[in-house]
């Protein structure tokens, strides 16, 4: 009989506990890293945003995946190669293989961005499309506060105190990256427009305008310089606070451990959200941007013949490769 109630009862589900939480800010998620490569720098209203992995901030810098692509000026015929790694990371994102993408540079239309909106900024320089990065990043931004809030009047001080810490961690790498992130050697000015064709990996072709500085400051020179001592200092006692805060967020309750999970959570796809949005790159007070749809082609030569007859000169593209030196125009190339 006894037996026969017990199936009849509803089942019970053992207590459950979030006592690892904490364990989900260390997830190794590129999201603030995109987000800085993306920007070309990091404003104070980053600190606002807790996503995971936001103490892996400073890996920006290698998110190129070590390329530098050849490229040519197709107005001087000069070879060089594309040195900016955040101009790299763009161009991997919105070249497609077997296309010729067409960008454009040219000068913010709110020059000297400043701490508080370089965020904003960077997405509202592209006209209205950008609304939803721009929506995402202001949503994932007043997230914290509205959390932090929240947790106050409950009195969750323990998870309280793991948020104060995330943003202080967040903090401390803004911090960083801005004293990086400054424009440094771009080579001499000069006057007049460049028109560069770059040649990216699995047949990815970019063909970059703008004025010869605008052009000079996206491609040239660092754009992270190396850390010194005390950046490198701060940012591993950064990192070190953040697996010190996970330990912290055990001793919160589970209501607490709750909200941070969904916080974390909702600012990681937020900002995901707003970099697969944004269809642009800013840096140094320039935009770069696509301009039209990308042009698909059969051959890589038929692209290069095509060029050439549009610049009037062939010295680039044999100085790429893409054609052969020996070889004069109007007879086979390849």
């Amino acid at each position: 009989m006894s037996s026969t109630l017990q199936a009849c009862l509803p089942i019970t589900w053992p207590r459950s506990t979030l006592d690892a939480a904490g364990l989900l800010a260390l997830a190794d998620l590129p999201t603030a890293a995109y987000r800085t490569a993306l920007t070309g720098t990091s404003c104070l209203l980053d600190m606002f945003v807790l996503c995971p992995g936001l103490h892996k901030q400073q890996r920006a810098a290698d998110l190129h995946k070590c390329e530098y692509p050849a490229c040519a000026a197709m107005t001087s015929g000069y070879v060089f190669r594309v040195e900016n790694p955040a101009m790299v990371f763009f161009m991997q994102r919105v070249g497609l293989t077997g296309h010729l993408t067409t960008l454009a540079v040219s000068p913010q239309n709110q020059p000297g961005s400043s701490w508080w909106r370089c965020g904003f900024i960077a997405t509202f320089n592209v006209g209205a499309t950008t609304s939803i990065p721009a929506l995402t990043y202001g949503l994932a931004v007043v997230l914290t506060p509205l959390t932090m809030s929240f947790l106050f009047l409950r009195q969750e001080c323990w998870a309280l105190t793991f948020l104060l810490l995330l943003i202080l961690v967040r903090a401390i790498n803004v911090l960083v990256i801005r004293a990086r992130a400054t424009e440094g050697w771009k080579g001499a000015r000069e006057k007049g427009n460049s028109d560069i064709l770059i040649l990216l990996s699995q047949d990815r072709w970019l063909r970059l305008k703008g004025a010869v500085n605008d052009v000079k400051a996206v491609t040239s020179g660092q754009w992270l310089r190396e850390s010194t001592f005390i950046e490198s200092s701060l940012v591993t006692g950064a990192t070190l606070l953040v697996y010190f805060d996970v330990c912290l967020a055990a001793n919160a309750t589970l209501e607490g451990k709750v909200v941070l999970i969904a916080l974390l959570v909702c600012s990681a796809a937020l900002l995901e959200t707003a970099n697969e949005y944004n269809s642009s790159l800013t840096m140094y007070g320039r935009v770069v941007k696509v301009e039209g749809k990308p042009k698909l082609y059969a051959r890589r030569l038929v692209m290069a013949e095509e060029l050439i007859k549009e610049t009037g000169r062939r010295d680039w593209a044999e100085g790429l490769g893409m054609v052969n030196a020996d070889v004069r125009k109007g007879l086979p190339i390849m």
